[in-house]
């Protein structure tokens, strides 16, 4: 397969992606299959090296004689083959990752599987769990592909507010420049181990924030003399079998020196060791990330981010990642010794210092670029995987939003149904939705608001079009009661109402605010009929005045006469059913008026009630 053309390629169906994640999942198989061979092979290898030094001390009876030094440079060279062999392996199976989930995905088995972003909920957001963001099979766990904390940072404030028009068509632009490059964001994803989040970036930036603690500089010159005086003797030892007389004195040296600086050394590897991980998969990003080419604004603004700082951040990461890795090979009982020997630990505490100092300040900039190059990455996965949405069109002026055949982004394409509907601009400002228990009202005003969030990040939308105003959006479908604060369900939803309200009244003190979208679901539902009847009606009639626009909806007829009061400003629409044989049925399609029928006599006996 032609990996470079198949990378750049657009397919034009949820199907012809599906096919090429096959393909390519298939190949990363057969990659990890290759690999395990070879590593069953480095291993044999490894102790047959190990089994011929043994012969070799038991035949000569001499340890410290110079053929010992033959196998031990082989198996130090062996064990970095084997080491890269290794790493290629886990690439793959997590290339192989990428394109599984890729398929989950697609056929709609994608729920569980990935990051659910529970940490970024705020409580009182005025919609964040209302049309389910975070949680388990929510927007973000569908979305979200990110390595670093940044990048689902970045991408979970993207969903949680909205953008201005003009940054929601920069982002565009980018998602839709990275859409094709399904090898870029192969690499992006595989990059680092598998697990939970690679980069945990606050701990990083903290790490980087802090003073060096060994700024002395007469040790860079000493301590590479004092290992280097230290082992020519070891040498001379090995070769002419007769201890030299200045080896005790030197390793005297040695160990006092180690001794002097030992416990900021150790705070200084011991810090940097636990970044290890992180600073190996910040490395690789950048450098990914630096030999990409990009043509638009927002990703040529990314890498002027990058090398605004006057250092070169790949090459400067994966100087410090090199040094991490000396640090780790003193946990090798072969090479400890050998690190002991030259002072390993202490010089490479002084070089970690030294670029703490250097570029610890830039540190910030650096990470921030990876999170939004990996939240914009996301997108253009989400894009990638629906290759028929389109993307929004976001202007400025007076409150609309104007959708065709819209369906929910986190239903199978196979199972929405979508619906066309037009909220301000020539149509009205209020929708009033009766219909039914389980016709679709609730999954209507989800549709509505989860579609604005993800336009509003800079993604695709599941409809055929849709045209938008900026928008703030407030929700009630999911208020809830709480023992623990004593709020009952009706003083939660009238609290959030509340802030919505005030959210409209931003609007119009401060006319460069978005306005709001509302989705009021079972309006006011917990208290009597006469002041849900008033109340409601006061309520929409409050927020059309506040130039907000959105929709409500009820079980209660009496409701939609709010609709003559309003005039153009509100119109009625309604989900129909069917109860025949028992079974009601749905079509969840949006029709204009009132709804007609009502099932919830039939739907009591058929559950046995004596109604």
């Amino acid at each position: 397969m032609d990996r470079g053309r198949q990378g750049t390629a657009i397919a034009t169906s949820r199907e012809a992606v599906g096919a090429v994640y096959r393909e390519r999942l298939a190949d990363r198989r057969a990659s990890v299959a290759v690999f395990e061979r070879r590593h069953e092979r480095m291993a044999w290898l490894r102790f047959a090296i190990f089994a011929s030094a043994v012969l070799i001390v038991v035949v000569l009876g001499r340890p410290g004689v110079p053929w010992l030094g033959i196998p031990l440079v082989v198996f130090v060279a062996v064990a970095v083959v084997h080491a890269h062999i290794l790493n290629g392996r886990d690439r793959a199976a997590r290339a192989a990752t990428f394109y599984e989930r890729g398929l989950a995905r697609l056929d709609g088995r994608w729920q569980g599987t990935g990051e659910t972003g529970d940490r970024f909920r705020i409580d009182g957001h005025p919609y964040a769990d209302d049309v389910d963001l975070f949680g388990q099979g929510g927007l973000f766990e569908l979305l979200s592909t990110p390595r670093t904390r940044a990048g689902e940072a970045t991408l979970a404030g993207w969903l949680l507010a909205p953008a201005s028009p003009g940054e929601v068509r920069e982002r565009q632009l980018a998602v839709d420049e990275l859409r094709p490059r399904l090898d870029f964001r192969e690499q992006l994803f595989v990059i680092g181990p598998d697990v939970q989040k690679a980069v945990d970036t606050d701990a990083l930036r903290a790490w980087a924030a802090a003073p060096p603690l060994l700024t002395a500089t007469w040790p860079v010159y000493v301590l590479p003399l004092a290992a280097a005086a230290s082992g020519s003797l070891i040498l001379w030892w090995i070769w002419s079998g007769t201890p030299p007389a200045w080896l005790l004195p030197a390793l005297t040296f040695q160990i006092l020196l180690a001794a002097w600086f030992r416990r900021n050394v150790h705070q200084v590897t011991s810090t940097v060791l636990v970044r290890a991980k992180e600073l190996e998969v910040l490395a690789t990003s950048l450098e990914l990330l630096e030999r990409e080419t990009v043509t638009t604004p927002r990703l040529k603004a990314l890498a002027a981010m990058l090398h605004s700082t006057g250092h070169t951040p790949a090459v400067e990461v994966a100087r410090l990642a090199r040094l991490v890795d000396w640090l780790r090979s003193k946990q090798n009982q072969l090479f400890a010794p050998i690190a002991f020997l030259l002072l390993v630990g202490t010089q490479c505490a002084f070089a970690v210092d030294r670029w703490r100092a250097r570029c610890g300040p830039m540190v910030p900039r650096w990470l921030d670029a990876v999170g939004e190059y990996e939240a914009l990455s996301a997108l253009a996965g989400y894009a990638g995987d629906n290759p028929g949405d389109p993307f929004p069109e976001i202007v400025d002026g007076p409150p609309f939003f104007e959708a065709e055949t819209l369906a929910h982004p986190l239903l199978p394409p196979g199972r929405a149904v979508a619906n066309s509907l037009v909220l301000g601009g020539q149509g009205p400002r209020v929708l009033l939705v009766s219909g039914s228990n389980m016709s679709g009202k609730s999954t209507l005003l989800r549709t509505v608001g989860i579609t604005a969030a993800l336009a509003q990040a800079g993604a695709p939308v599941r409809a055929a079009r849709l045209r938008m105003s900026s928008l703030r959006i407030g929700a009630t479908l999911r208020i809830q009661d709480s023992l623990q604060t004593g709020q009952s369900r009706f003083f939660a939803e009238i609290s959030r109402i509340g802030a919505i309200v005030n959210m409209a009244r931003a609007h119009r003190d401060h006319p460069g605010a978005p306005a709001v979208l509302f989705l009021l679901d079972e309006v006011l539902a917990g208290t009597n009929s006469h002041d849900r009847k008033l109340g409601a009606e006061a309520i929409i009639r409050g927020l059309v005045g506040l130039d907000a626009i959105g929709l409500a909806t009820t079980h209660d007829l009496a409701l939609t006469g709010a609709v003559g009061e309003l005039g153009a400003a509100a119109k009625n629409v309604h989900f129909e059913d069917r109860f025949e044989d028992g079974v009601l049925h749905f079509d969840y399609h949006l029709r204009d008026g009132v709804v007609q029928t009502s099932n919830a006599l039939e739907l009591m006996r058929s559950v046995g009630l004596d109604v």
